[in-house]
């Protein structure tokens, strides 16, 4: 039996998108081991298809944090059977990387992001250009390589001169079932961090009416608590965390409209395809977007989304639209059951399992 590694650096509880691709693999036959590390308060793990493991860290945060979990993990993968070791974005592609070509390993590389170009590394010039450096030694010298987006795959290209794949993060296709709508509250699903255009969201909620579930957790979440605290807003602006992937996909569901905004100065954020589109869309719940590359390719087909851009007034208007005119709605709404059953991990999956066979032949 072919022996896989994934590693990521996150503590798996979370992660929908290595589910999917680790259940997939594990479906197919092959025995995949998904390794994250494992913080203070990550809850216990959940019985998988495949192997889990976290490892332990000192520090949780910064340089010594990607220093220390990239020790552990390099000594981890040199020690494990192992026939493919695929590193998840950037932060654990030098361990990976080093290890299979110390032991004659098959290595894949799974671009999630443009991980240079992230918010929290572009404005960082010393962390951005350990990266860069990372980057452009390992990235030209791989084979197999996939991200999650046009975009991506074609800058990847010319930068490198490495070829990728196109799997896209998108759901499971599922039995639609209409949901109960007893409020039409608007709803945020992800990471809080910034870029997200939560806080230009926010600041557009005294002239929408609606209420705004935020769930996830990031960075900037305590931030964005006292932003609404400040503006008054507490009944109109309801946080919830972290939630259980079934609790989040019902009240996901239940949602009237959904949000995905980002800030354009993040090249990272300007060239993705985030998950939440996809989990709108297969929620059957009309979005508002931001109106970047990848979003318009795919609203150009199935217009499943008002596009628009972070001015505040766009935002508001657009929520307003979709709130008020029943007709656009409910076309948005039809369009996303259609949207559905072409954009689904179904359909993806394929394309996966076929990249892992050809590594293997």
């Amino acid at each position: 039996m072919i022996k896989i590694i994934f590693t990521v650096t996150n503590d798996l509880c979370f992660d929908q998108r290595m589910d999917r691709i680790c259940s997939a693999l594990a479906r197919e036959g092959y025995e995949v081991t998904l390794v994250g590390r494992k913080k203070k308060a990550s809850p216990d793990l959940k019985e998988k298809p495949y192997a889990q493991k976290r490892l332990c860290c000192w520090f949780n945060k910064g340089k010594l944090f990607y220093l220390e979990y990239n020790t552990r993990l390099f000594f981890y993968l040199l020690f494990r059977k192992t026939d493919i070791i695929s590193s998840v974005d950037l932060d654990t592609i030098l361990p990976g990387f080093i290890v299979a070509r110390l032991r004659s390993k098959k290595f894949a590389y799974d671009a999630h992001e443009y991980f240079t170009e992230v918010i929290e590394v572009a404005h960082r010039s010393a962390v951005k250009k350990i990266w860069l450096s990372v980057e452009k030694f390992v990235v030209p010298r791989i084979r197999h390589a996939y991200t999650v987006s046009e975009g991506l795959k074609k800058l990847f290209e010319e930068k490198y001169s490495t070829r990728f794949e196109v799997i896209r993060n998108v759901p499971e296709l599922q039995e639609y079932e209409e949901a109960a709508k007893a409020e039409k509250y608007i709803i945020y699903i992800g990471a809080v961090n910034a870029g997200r255009g939560l806080e230009e969201l926010i600041e557009a909620m005294p002239e929408i009416n609606s209420r705004l579930y935020i769930c996830g957790d990031g960075d900037i979440y305590k931030d964005l608590v006292k932003q609404v605290v400040d503006m008054k807003l507490e009944n109109k602006v309801k946080f919830f965390g972290y939630m259980d992937p079934m609790h989040l996909r019902d009240m996901t569901r239940k949602a009237y409209i959904g949000v995905l905004l980002l800030n354009k100065n993040s090249l990272s954020y300007y060239y993705s395809l985030a998950n939440k589109f996809f989990d709108y869309m297969h929620a059957g719940i009309p979005q508002v977007t931001i109106n970047f590359p990848e979003y318009q390719l795919i609203n150009e087909k199935h217009k499943v989304a008002e596009l628009i851009s972070l001015d505040k007034k766009e935002i508001v208007h657009a929520v307003h639209k979709l709130l008020d005119n029943q007709l656009y709605y409910e076309e948005l709404k039809s369009n996303t059951l259609k949207a559905r059953e072409e954009y689904n991990w179904q359909s993806e999956s394929k394309k996966l399992v076929e990249l892992y066979k050809k590594m293997c032949s």
